[in-house]
C-alpha cells in the first residue's frame, strides 16, 4: 500500500512534499533573538525537572584556567605538571614555552586528525560489505569507478560489488602502508604538491602521521617548535587529503553523491505528533541505516498502533548534514542545539555514534521519557543504552533501535512537550560534482567551458563575484552561538563574496534562513543575478566537516582551471565559532593547501610569542598561507573583505 504524505510526515526521502505543507510566501530571516528566546523558553522546562544545561555548565567553569588557554601547561609525565611563566620559563626537564606550546598543539592535531581519519576508516570497511541484497549498495559506481582508475586499478569487466571490495582494501591500505604516501594528494596542483615536497610535509599513511605526532610529544622527544608545527601541518594533510577524503568519496559511492535538494532546518522539524527520531554525530553508516528502516510502511505502521501519525527523523551535528544531502532530512539544529532537542519533551530517541557528543544527554535524558542510544565502542557514555552497530548487521540493528523509540512514544509526559515554532526552508546537497553541474547553467558564453571550474573563474575574474569563503567549524560558548557565522556570511553576501560552508556552520545557515534560494535578496548585484542564473542559494551546504575535503577539491580545480596558485585564489577559510581538536586538524590542512584561514577563538598557541607568530604569520614562508585570529566578529569580517581585494588586486583583475 502506497504511504501517503500526511502518513510520513515531514520525514525522509519525502522532502519533496514540503513546499506544499509550509506555506512561506514571505520570506524573512530568523534572527538570532528569536532563537534565543526559543532556547529561554526551553531553559524554563530544564529548571522545571532540574535539569543541567550547557548554559549552566558555562557559568560554573568560567573562568578558565590561563595557563590552559595560553598552551603553557604541561603534563606530558608525572614530574610535573609545569606550567611556564616569566618567573618560571622553563619546565622540570628543561622545556621552554615554545616548546610545550607546540607540543600540546601537536597533540591537539593528532586527537583531531585521527578521529576524522577513523571516521573515513569506518567508511573503508562498511564498503567491503556491500552487496546486490545487502544493507548497504553501490549508489554510485561511476564515482567508484573513477577513482578506481585514478589509483591505478584496472575496472575494465570487473563487477562492480568486486571493484568496490578491491577498493576497501586498498583504502584501508592507506592508514597503514609501509612506504610511499597518501593517493588521493595527486590530486592537488603539481604547483601545491612541490610545496609540500619541499617543506617534508607529504602525508605518508595516515596512522604513521598520528603516531609520530605522539612519539614526538614523549617526554624527552622533540622540544624544537618549527619541527612540531611541520608535524602538525603534515598530520593534517594526512586527515584531510587523506582519512577525510576517502570518508567523502566512499560514503558518497554507498549513499549516493549528494544533489541539490530541499530539506527545513531549526527545532521547529520536529512534529508533536509523530514518533521524534534524531541522529546525532558524525558517522552516516548508522544514520543512513535509521533511516532507511524508519521510512519503511512496516515501522510507520507501527508508530500508528501507539498512536502517533508518523515518524519524524531529524538531525544533529553533522550526521544531520550527511542525511540531509543526500535524503533531505531536515536539520533540527546545531552542536549547541543537542540538548534542546531533548528539552522539547518530544524526543523519544537520540541516536548518536561518534564525536562531538555531549555527556549530559545521559542525565539529561533522565529527566524526560528520551532515549538515549550509543552505539559505538569509540563512543561510550554513562546513563546511556548500548546498543552496538556493525556493518554486518545494520539493519537487524537499526530495526531494533526504530523499534525502541516507537515504544517509548507512549511514555511521553505531555506537560513537558514544548518544540519551539521555528523552522526555515533550506536547499542542500551541492557536492564538488553537483557545484560543476550548477556552474554549466550560469550563463551561455560558457558553454565551451562546461564540466569545470571557468564559469565560477570568469565570473571571479569579471567582478560578478568578488570571491569566496569556505566558513567551517562548530559552536562555542566563548562566542555568542550562531552570531558569527550568521553575522559574517551576511557581511560577504553583501560584498558580492559567496559562501560555502559545512558543519555546524552550514546548520547555523540553515536554522536563519540563508540556504533559501529567496535570500539571493540579501546579496549584492552581482552575486544576486549568479544566484539567479544558475538556481542557487547564495550559501552553498557542501556537507558534514569530512567534506571540508570537497572544498579542497573545488580549490585544487579552480587552481588547475584558472592557471592561479591556489594561494593566489581569492578564496579564504573561516572558523569564527571552532572548539574541536578536529577544527585544528582542518586548519592545518586547509592552510597547508594554502587556503589563509580566519579564526574566531584563539588557538591554545599565544603562550609561545614563537608559535604565534609562527602559526599567524611565519606558515605563509612554508605553505603561502597562515592564520589570522580576530575575536571580535566585526572587524574579522572587514579584515576578511580586504583580504579578498588584495587578493584580486595582486592577481590584477
Amino acid at each position: 500500500m502506497e504511504i501517503t504524505p500526511g502518513e510520513v510526515g515531514r520525514n525522509l526521502s519525502n522532502a519533496q512534499y514540503y513546499d506544499k505543507e509550509v506555506n512561506m510566501s514571505e520570506f524573512r530571516l530568523t534572527t538570532i533573538e528569536e532563537m534565543e528566546a526559543a532556547a529561554a523558553k526551553l531553559l524554563e522546562t530544564a529548571e522545571k525537572v532540574g535539569a543541567d544545561t550547557w548554559q549552566l555548565r558555562v557559568k560554573r567553569q568560567t573562568p578558565h584556567c590561563k595557563f590552559g588557554e595560553t598552551g603553557v601547561c604541561c603534563r606530558l609525565c608525572s614530574m610535573g605538571p609545569c606550567r611556564v611563566t616569566p618567573k618560571a620559563p622553563r619546565g622540570i626537564c628543561g622545556c621552554d614555552a615554545a616548546g610545550i606550546v607546540a607540543r600540546n598543539y601537536l597533540c591537539f592535531t593528532a586527537g583531531g586528525a585521527s578521529a576524522h581519519s577513523d571516521h573515513g576508516r569506518e567508511i573503508c570497511h562498511t564498503l567491503h560489505t556491500v552487496s546486490p541484497d545487502g544493507d548497504y549498495k553501490v549508489k554510485d559506481p561511476a564515482k567508484l569507478i573513477r577513482i578506481a582508475k585514478e589509483w591505478g586499478v584496472e575496472t575494465e569487466g570487473k563487477d562492480i560489488y568486486d571493484l568496490a571490495h578491491e577498493m576497501s582494501e586498498l583504502a584501508l591500505l592507506e592508514y597503514g602502508k609501509p612506504f610511499g604516501f597518501q593517493n588521493f594528494i595527486k590530486r592537488a596542483p603539481e604547483y601545491t604538491q612541490k610545496i609540500w615536497e619541499r617543506e617534508g610535509i607529504q602525508p605518508r599513511a595516515i596512522d604513521r602521521e598520528v603516531t609520530t605526532c605522539m612519539h614526538m610529544t614523549h617526554m624527552g622527544c622533540s622540544s624544537e617548535h618549527n619541527a612540531l608545527i611541520r608535524q602538525a601541518l603534515r598530520t593534517g594533510l594526512a586527515d584531510g587529503w587523506g582519512g577525510s577524503m576517502a570518508g567523502t568519496e566512499f560514503s558518497d559511492v554507498m549513499f549516493g553523491t549528494p544533489h541539490e535538494m530541499d530539506t527545513e532546518a531549526n527545532l521547529g522539524v520536529m512534529e508533536v505528533e509523530n514518533v521524534n527520531i534524531v541522529v546525532h554525530g558524525h558517522d552516516p553508516s548508522l544514520s543512513e541505516m535509521i533511516c532507511e528502516v524508519a521510512d519503511s510502511k512496516e515501522m510507520i505502521d507501527k508508530a500508528k498502533a501507539v498512536g502517533a501519525k508518523g515518524i519524524t527523523i531529524s538531525g544533529v551535528c553533522c550526521t544531520s548534514n550527511e542525511v540531509t544531502m543526500r535524503r533531505g532530512i531536515p536539520m533540527a539544529g546545531n552542536f549547541l542545539q543537542q540538548e534542546a532537542v531533548v528539552l522539547t519533551g518530544a524526543c523519544e530517541a537520540i541516536i548518536v555514534d561518534v564525536q562531538c557528543i555531549f555527556p549530559a544527554l545521559g542525565p539529561l535524558s533522565k529527566c524526560f521519557h528520551t532515549k538515549f542510544i550509543t552505539t559505538s565502542p569509540i563512543a561510550q557514555m554513562p546513563e546511556s543504552e548500548y546498543i552496538p552497530f556493525s556493518p554486518e548487521t545494520a539493519g537487524r540493528d537499526a530495526k531494533k533501535i526504530v523499534e525502541m523509540a516507537i515504544e517509548n512514544f507512549k511514555n511521553r509526559k505531555q506537560e513537558l512537550v514544548y518544540i519551539p515554532d521555528q523552522k526555515q526552508k533550506a536547499t542542500v546537497g551541492y557536492s564538488f560534482e553537483e557545484i560543476i553541474h550548477k556552474l554549466d547553467g550560469v550563463t551561455n558564453s560558457f558553454v565551451d567551458k562546461t564540466g569545470t571550474t571557468m564559469p565560477l573563474v570568469d565570473c571571479v575574474k569579471s567582478g560578478v563575484i568578488r570571491g569566496a569563503v569556505a566558513m567551517v567549524g562548530c559552536n562555542n560558548p566563548k562566542v555568542r552561538p550562531d552570531v558569527a557565522h550568521i553575522g559574517l556570511m551576511k557581511k560577504f553576501l553583501e560584498n558580492d563574496i559567496i559562501v560555502i560552508t559545512t558543519g555546524c556552520s552550514a546548520q547555523a545557515a540553515a536554522k536563519a534562513g540563508l540556504m533559501d534560494k529567496r535570500a539571493k535578496d540579501l546579496c549584492g548585484a552581482g552575486l544576486k543575478r549568479v544566484c539567479e542564473l544558475a538556481d542557487i542559494p547564495p550559501v552553498l551546504h557542501m556537507g558534514s566537516c569530512v567534506d571540508i575535503s570537497r572544498m579542497m577539491i573545488l580549490a585544487a580545480e579552480i587552481a588547475k582551471d584558472s592557471g592561479w596558485k591556489i594561494s593566489e585564489i581569492p578564496v579564504l577559510g573561516c572558523a569564527p565559532e571552532w572548539m574541536s581538536e578536529k577544527a585544528v586538524s582542518i586548519g592545518n590542512y586547509v592552510v597547508a593547501t594554502g587556503i589563509d584561514t580566519y579564526l574566531g577563538v584563539e588557538p591554545y598557541a599565544t603562550g609561545s610569542e614563537e608559535v604565534d607568530k609562527l602559526l599567524k604569520g611565519g606558515l605563509r614562508d612554508w605553505v603561502e598561507a597562515c592564520f589570522t585570529v580576530e575575536s571580535d566578529i566585526d572587524k574579522l569580517g572587514d579584515m576578511m573583505v580586504e583580504a579578498i581585494e588584495k587578493k584580486r588586486e595582486a592577481l590584477g583583475i
